[in-house]
């Protein structure tokens, strides 16, 4: 750890959870009042959804608030005396909206206020959907703590008046269970830490060229290409995921990436592979290749409800096209040179996709490739380089930024700072542009991480690019040092909500660097 780094970390270790000067929040809301006075929350604080149109029939709300009083207490007794007064006693909830499909796009404002003055004294949320009123729970669990001289959870610095809404809809963490299968209840923990976060989709990259974990009713013999036959997961452990998420206000965006991550297809099904000595990428000049890929995404539809449907298409190695016979007659017969082959897979593809309702994502190289052949609804995922956004907002498609230098969590050496410092909007100053871009996602690539290190490889790196994603411009620090403090504790109540969250200092995955509190390391 760089000395002054350390020093500003020890400066941190004092004071209380929440100054009453200063706001200890993360992400930063878009707009936040604050007083002096303490409240108690009590030990039987109640939910009431008194002026709501929401029914809450699939107690989405019910469970977010059950979870959200286990946070407060932390696993401690809160077994103090109620005081007489000043106390907390419930939270009244209003969403406008009796809808809770979670659509890509759906308003997620909301507006949280809690006073001082009343008999007896509730906190106020009111929001659109379900969904807003979500986050404002998340936020409301930042500004409680628990107080081990009165042994009750306390609230500092009321009244509180928040409004906030988020700056980019789409705000992703990829994880990768092709590299190494992840189990379940690792997938759900990453997906509360997003909550926790305000991050909305996580990209679930669940196939690559070395295994084929996910069952395919369609093409049963598929997953014969996963690791083993306990590193799996059903359609309904799928089922469950999705559900899990968006019960917590994240959508689950699913790859396939083809045609040149898909060694693994040809376990299963050997025809999808050029020959025996040439794998990968799947063979072009076969039907049989494109009618798997849509009884794929025919089974991803009834299960993966989200707006959008990643197909890859990155690092597309076309040799074993050219090495094969029948596919280089193929090419031959169709008037086809191998980059031509390469665009017809990827637009096919896409045809595909669609056709099962699916907007399409691609990563950048079908853009850098031919852009101007694909169709119009993509929207290109850029990894590789930083002037790429502008050129694809230019020719009028969407974007999803992941630069590879700045968001990808498996470079151990990227710090928290350049993740909260990079700009998804660098480059593009027309606003017409700037709203094509959609948002970023950091990426945690699975080659060298697995159960035992994901969550501390993922965070609190990822927490930074979600304040980035969240927060209106004009609030975000313009040097990442300013933010230290905020990020420090954050990541410190991300270990006491049992998130293995690495310290600050230091690379990704870093481990303490001396004896000492947490907000100093």
């Amino acid at each position: 750890m760089v000395p002054a780094l350390r020093l500003l970390l020890a400066f941190l270790a004092i004071g209380s959870c929440m100054a009453a000067d200063h706001i200890d929040l993360w992400p930063m809301p878009k707009s936040v009042t604050h007083g002096t006075q303490r409240l108690y929350v009590s030990k039987d604080l109640a939910m009431s959804m008194e002026g709501s149109k929401y029914s809450d029939e699939k107690t989405i709300l019910k469970d977010a608030f059950q979870r959200t009083v286990d946070l407060l207490k932390l696993n401690h007794a809160a077994d103090g005396a109620n005081p007489s007064s000043y106390v907390l006693t419930g939270v009244n909830i209003a969403v406008h909206s009796p809808e809770d499909e979670l659509n890509f796009g759906v308003d997620e404002s909301y507006n949280l206020t809690i006073h001082t003055v009343g008999e007896p004294l509730h906190a106020h949320i009111e929001a659109q959907t379900v969904f807003g009123a979500l986050h404002a729970l998340q936020t409301f669990s930042q500004l409680c703590y628990f107080d081990f001289t009165s042994r009750l959870i306390e609230l500092n610095s009321a009244p509180w008046m928040i409004t906030d809404a988020p700056r980019f809809p789409y705000r992703g963490l990829l994880i990768d269970t092709s590299r190494h299968y992840l189990p379940l209840t690792t997938i759900k923990g990453v997906i509360d830490a997003m909550a926790y976060s305000k991050l909305n989709v996580l990209h679930w990259h669940i196939v690559d060229e070395q295994s084929f974990p996910i069952e395919i009713p369609s093409y049963p013999k598929l997953w014969n290409g996963s690791y083993s036959y306990s590193e799996r997961y059903t359609m309904s452990d799928a089922v469950d995921i999705v559900r899990y998420a968006e019960n917590r206000g994240v959508n689950v965006l699913a790859e396939i990436d083809v045609p040149g991550h898909a060694l693994s297809w040809g376990v299963g099904y050997p025809t999808l592979w050029p020959s025996d000595s040439c794998k990968e990428p799947l063979d072009v000049s076969n039907n049989f290749t494109f009618t798997v890929i849509d009884g794929i995404l025919s089974d991803f539809s009834k299960v993966f409800k989200f707006k959008f449907v990643h197909v890859g298409g990155d690092e597309v190695n076309t040799s074993c096209w050219t090495a094969t016979p029948h596919i280089k007659e193929w090419l031959n017969d169709n008037h086809m040179n191998v980059s031509d082959a390469y665009r017809y897979f990827v637009l096919r593809t896409q045809k595909i996709a669609i056709s099962h309702g699916y907007d399409v994502v691609n990563w950048e190289e079908t853009f850098n490739h031919f852009g101007e052949k694909l169709d119009r609804k993509t929207v290109v995922h850029n990894w590789l380089g930083g002037d790429v956004a502008p050129k694809v907002v230019a020719a009028g498609l969407r974007c999803i930024v992941s630069n590879q230098d700045k968001w990808y969590l498996d470079h151990l050496d990227a710090t928290w700072e350049g993740f909260y410092m990079n700009e998804p909007l660098k480059g593009i100053d027309n606003p017409e542009q700037q709203r094509l871009v959609i948002g970023g996602e950091v990426c945690m690539w699975g080659e060298q991480i697995d159960a035992s290190d994901i969550e501390q490889t993922i965070w609190p790196r990822a927490a930074a690019a979600a304040e980035r994603l969240w927060t209106p411009i004009e609030k975000l620090a313009e040097d990442a040092r300013s933010a230290t403090s905020r990020l420090s504790r954050f990541r410190c109540l991300l270990n006491q909500r049992g998130v293995a969250a690495a310290p600050l200092a230091g690379d990704g995955r870093t481990a303490p660097y001396e004896p000492g509190p947490c907000v100093r390391q």
